[in-house]
């Protein structure tokens, strides 16, 4: 195949030969719109010098630096997580945004606390999935004070003294999960969820939105005490195959955060899957897998490529502007996967 020359690459981003010269030499001033064209089109063709020009550009662009704090490094959601800020963070073409990404070991509050304030006077801003503790919102509250802002991820901590939360609504996911299961489960029954721990904010809103609408409009369910599975496989393995062996009329499970892979082995075991309904959250091989089986039900997804974009611009605009009077929300609707959809 012929190599591209610098003619392929005027024609390919619409410009003249001399502004891919002066773009690719820096002699002149070329306004960034255009040198943004020339760079894509040079990406697009596999121009030789593409990442000779994609520097050049980048260099003149203001750099912001973002720590970014995330669970669970080798699951295959975190790992899809971690990919789409990276992406999202070389979108930005107003500036150059450098990730420092490192994951929690434990999730345990003084972990992610000290993981927090290790990154003061490092970062211009903070990204991070974590539980609500006073611990957390302490440093989240050291951090506002010296300029730098946090941004929490898919359940909510520190509220009034983060800068944002991104993620689903919750307590809407929650309702919408009662909705499906009241449809899916072949006759009332009972419900069981699993729920992270008591101090996963997102989750008790998940948890509390299913209990609102099974009381409001399906009151023949009953939806028996959340058990916490710490978001591990073993512990929800065993205690789904505890509960469908006490309670015969169970007739549906809910998964409002991580240890969906215990569920689902659990169904596989004493294929419940026939007669219970389950939903779990996140897109990964193995809820893949179990929904095409028909062994759940169906998948709530973030929709991280859109979450990571919106928290991109927001980050920028905030550390540009200044921190919010008053923290807001930016919500993200998610995708609902049914054996269907794939």
């Amino acid at each position: 195949m012929r190599r591209p020359t610098i003619a392929d690459l005027a024609r390919a981003a619409g410009v003249s030969v001399a502004t891919v010269d002066r773009v690719l030499n820096g002699r002149l001033k070329v306004r960034e719109e255009t040198a943004l064209k020339v760079s894509e089109a040079a990406e697009r063709i596999g121009y030789h010098a593409a990442n000779a020009i994609r520097q050049r550009i980048h260099a003149e662009l203001p750099e912001y630096h973002l720590g970014v704090v995330l669970q669970k490094e080798r699951h295959a959601f975190y790992q899809s997580f971690a990919a789409e800020l990276a992406e999202a963070a070389r979108d930005r073409h107003e500036c150059r945004i450098r990730l420092s990404l490192s994951f929690s070991q434990t999730a345990e509050p003084a972990e992610v606390a000290n993981m927090l304030l290790g990154m003061s006077g490092k970062v211009h801003a903070i990204a991070a999935t974590g539980i609500d503790h006073h611990a957390v919102t302490s440093a989240v509250t050291a951090l506002r004070s010296r300029g730098i802002p946090t941004f929490s991820l898919l359940s909510d901590f520190a509220q009034g003294v983060r800068e944002a939360y991104f993620g689903t609504n919750n307590m809407k996911v929650g309702r919408n999960a009662g909705w499906l299961l009241s449809q899916f489960a072949p006759r009332p029954g009972k419900v069981l969820v699993f729920v992270g721990g008591h101090r996963y904010h997102g989750h008790a809103l998940r948890e509390a939105g299913l209990r609102a609408f099974f009381r409001e409009y399906a009151p023949e369910f009953e939806v028996l005490d959340a058990v916490i599975n710490l978001e591990t496989r073993q512990v929800t393995r065993e205690a789904l195959l505890g509960a469908l062996a006490r309670h015969p009329d169970l007739v549906a499970v809910y998964c409002a955060g991580g240890g969906m892979e215990g569920a689902i082995a659990a169904l596989r075991e004493t294929d419940a899957g026939d007669t219970t309904a389950c939903l779990v959250h996140e897109l990964t091989p193995d809820s893949r897998q179990a929904l095409l089986e028909r062994r759940i039900s169906g998948i709530f997804q973030t929709p991280l490529k859109e979450l990571c974009a919106e928290l991109m611009a927001t980050v920028v605009h905030t550390i540009e502007n200044g921190m919010a009077e008053n923290p807001g929300q930016c919500f993200v609707a998610p995708i609902l996967w049914t054996p269907e959809s794939l």
